[in-house]
């Protein structure tokens, strides 16, 4: 348990130091605890704590027994954000496996019900940082708005062990300046163009019409690169994808600003779902520093989206953070990462055979597991 708490021992307790009767230490790591049993709230912490007093009080103090839940409130609305998700992200950095190789993806989710209208207050937005290979969440910066994710981009990037890394980015980040930082991180990116830049995307969709997708272009031997993931007919539809990956779309004048600049991806996506009579097709453009030939091109852009689909919907349909109503901007923040704290512990169990959900559930019944998945694969 040192070792947990170790990790957040720079963290400064923002209590006045004679009024303190439960160590900070003690809070964090009931909360983090709870957390991972199912808590969403100060009061499911609270429950949890009272219900382990005998095992808790075997590593921590509790000299004043469990804090109540006004005593969460205060100390989650009062630890600096900014430190806390610092922590976080040395946490996972000095113990993820090597980042070479690795996919990361990013991010922004809005926490929808952590809105305040009679202050003002806007749900809180969090730009996260996704492993894709290693199932893990890296970092996380808050900004007030979905709009600011731009600015937010390079505050998350700072933070992160980048050399050898492809990061991939949503069209909100496609950007010059953030391209640019990745690469001075020893990184390549994997960017989504979209007609937010009008002239650059035009300029691929012509030249793709041209010379990958369109009709007769096999023939004409125009296609640079072909890969097929041919057809997924998982979850009652039927998906078939083509990725062309081209350099001869990096040397376009309309993108010829944009630096380290290697190839284009173009993405086609057929499908049709079961009992649905439409099929719909969607073709899909990114900028990459690899190179064509690059293998991790052909399953980046998808893997970009395992941030959807292993931590926000788990943040959501698992954890509830939709729902959360933690309105205090500092508290709300602090929350996301615990809920990600939790998260990665929970996921550093590989030999589970369980969901998330059901670990949630066998972490709370049962010390020896809860025991275990503290002192696991990430905490080392």
């Amino acid at each position: 348990m040192n070792v947990l708490t170790g990790r957040f021992s720079d963290l400064s307790d923002p209590r006045e130091t004679g009024k303190v009767i439960y160590p900070l230490t003690d809070v964090l790591v009931i909360a983090v605890c709870g957390a991972i049993a199912g808590a969403e709230s100060y009061e499911d912490i609270v429950l949890y704590g009272k219900s382990k007093t005998s095992w808790l009080s075997e590593f921590l103090e509790l000299d004043n027994g469990i804090p109540s839940h006004d005593t969460f409130r205060r100390v989650f609305g009062l630890i600096d954000s900014e430190s806390f998700e610092a922590c976080f992200a040395d946490w996972v950095r000095s113990q993820a496996d090597d980042p070479d190789g690795e996919i990361v993806a990013i991010d922004g989710k809005t926490v929808r019900r952590s809105f305040d209208h009679e202050k003002g207050k806007s749900p809180l937005h969090v730009v996260s940082a996704w492993a894709s290979e290693q199932s893990l969440a890296l970092a996380q910066e808050v900004v007030d708005e979905k709009s600011n994710e731009i600015t937010a981009i390079p505050e998350v990037l700072d933070t992160l062990n980048l050399e050898g890394v492809l990061v991939t980015i949503d069209a909100m980040g496609c950007q010059i300046d953030i391209a640019e930082e990745i690469l001075e991180e020893k990184a390549d990116y994997l960017l989504a163009l979209k007609a937010n830049h009008k002239t650059a995307y035009r300029a691929v969709q012509d030249h793709f019409d041209e010379r990958c997708f369109g009709s007769g272009a096999f023939e004409r031997g125009a296609r640079s690169r072909l890969r097929s993931d041919g057809f997924d007919e998982s979850h009652g539809r039927s998906v078939r994808r083509r990725v062309f990956a081209c350099e001869k779309a990096a040397e376009l004048e309309a993108l010829s600003e944009w630096p380290g600049l290697q190839s284009v991806v173009g993405i086609e996506t057929i499908r049709t779902v079961k009992g649905e009579a439409e099929t719909t097709a969607e073709i899909r453009y990114f900028l990459s520093s690899r190179e064509a030939n690059d293998e991790a091109l052909k399953d980046a852009a998808r893997r970009h989206w395992s941030i959807e689909n292993s931590l926000h919907w788990v943040l959501d349909v698992t954890f509830g953070e939709d729902q959360s109503r933690v309105r205090d901007e500092t508290a709300a923040s602090n929350w996301a990462v615990l809920r990600k704290m939790a998260l990665n512990l929970l996921k550093s169990d590989s030999e589970a055979d369980t969901s998330i959900k059901g670990r949630r559930k066998q972490a709370g019944w049962d010390n020896d597991y809860m025991g275990r998945l503290l002192h696991g694969n990430l905490i080392r």
